[in-house]
């Protein structure tokens, strides 16, 4: 059942998180859609610019309708990731999406809010929340690029004026996290002292924490073993979700991690296997891992097990 992150952010907020999940291939929407059944966790399915692009937006959102189908006892919200305003009203035109994000955080801040403000007024038209964000994270994520040195924080002040002028429903701040498998060099880490302010100056709005990866090091040591080259990945430690939570997160995004399982299955698969050229091999093991790794994000999240609450609670 598709519903809007709006439900789904009052049901949890100060109690857990809800994972958001890139995707952009069959395997990865089986995968998730098992992993949060067998966790019984509402989910987000997040669609990127760069994902509706990769085949065809058309496909992706026919494998979404037939997952539907296919997993009835499914709660989840259907959202546009890092768009931009072209494609942020294509997809509220299309009128399958139940939320988009405008991300229009590197234009200055008057400019941000004008933005911001016409994407809103066309989505609550069609019953479509929208997440906006204030601040920049740093590293790459697709088309979205921003060097370390240019990151901003979210500053709470502006935040609290940022929502009363746009309308948002939801708000992506910067706290310290940043895209990508680099995000944290030295001792650094999730800024809870610039999130805690923000929710002091907007108590129970729900806030969203993008770069939220947690880069298993498990994971990147056994690419690394089957001939990868990944360095010096570091990511968010993932017993910090459930403070974060807390503190007013309602929408963790999470893609890196999917990225590194997907990598690593192949390669070992490969590696261990040279002389296989059928797609489906590596695509049975990158299924079933794939769940058992959202299984184990909802745990840390505190979604798991919470299924059969919002079921009752927007069936009443």
């Amino acid at each position: 059942m598709i519903v809007t992150t709006k439900k789904l952010f009052e049901l949890a907020y100060g109690k857990y998180a809800i994972g958001a999940y890139n995707i952009n291939n069959l395997e990865q929407c089986m995968g998730l859609f098992r992993g949060n059944i067998e966790s019984q966790a509402p989910f987000i399915i997040q669609i990127s610019k760069g994902a509706r692009s990769y085949t065809h937006k058309a496909m992706l959102e026919a494998m979404i309708r037939t997952a539907d189908e296919i997993f009835p006892e499914a709660i989840f919200a259907v959202h546009l990731d890092h768009g931009d305003e072209k494609t942020c009203m294509d997809c509220i035109e299309s009128g399958f999406y139940s939320s988009v994000m405008i991300d229009a955080s590197h234009e200055p801040y008057e400019k941000n809010i004008e933005i911001t403000r016409r994407v809103v007024e066309a989505a609550h038209a069609r019953g479509i929340v929208v997440e906006a964000e204030l601040g920049q994270l740093g590293g790459v994520e697709e088309h979205v690029s921003v060097a370390e040195a240019d990151a901003k924080l979210t500053d709470p002040d502006q935040a609290k004026d940022f929502v009363a002028r746009t309308g948002c429903d939801s708000l992506a701040c910067a706290i310290g996290t940043s895209h990508g498998a680099y995000k944290f060099t030295g001792g650094q880490g999730v800024r809870f002292d610039v999130l805690a302010e923000i929710q002091k100056r907007l108590p129970g709005f729900p806030l969203v924490m993008h770069g939220s990866s947690s880069v298993p090091q498990e994971e990147v040591e056994r690419i690394n073993a089957a001939g990868g080259r990944i360095k010096g990945a570091k990511g968010v430690d993932e017993n910090q979700f459930k403070r974060a939570a807390e503190l007013g997160v309602t929408k963790v995004n999470i893609d890196t991690d999917g990225r590194l399982v997907w990598t690593r299955v192949h390669r070992e698969f490969f590696r261990d296997n040279p002389e296989k050229f059928d797609l489906r091999d590596p695509g049975k093991i990158f299924m079933a891992e794939y769940a058992k790794f959202i299984a184990h994000k909802n745990e840390k999240l505190g979604s798991a097990g919470q299924l059969p609450a919002v079921r009752a609670a927007l069936t009443k």
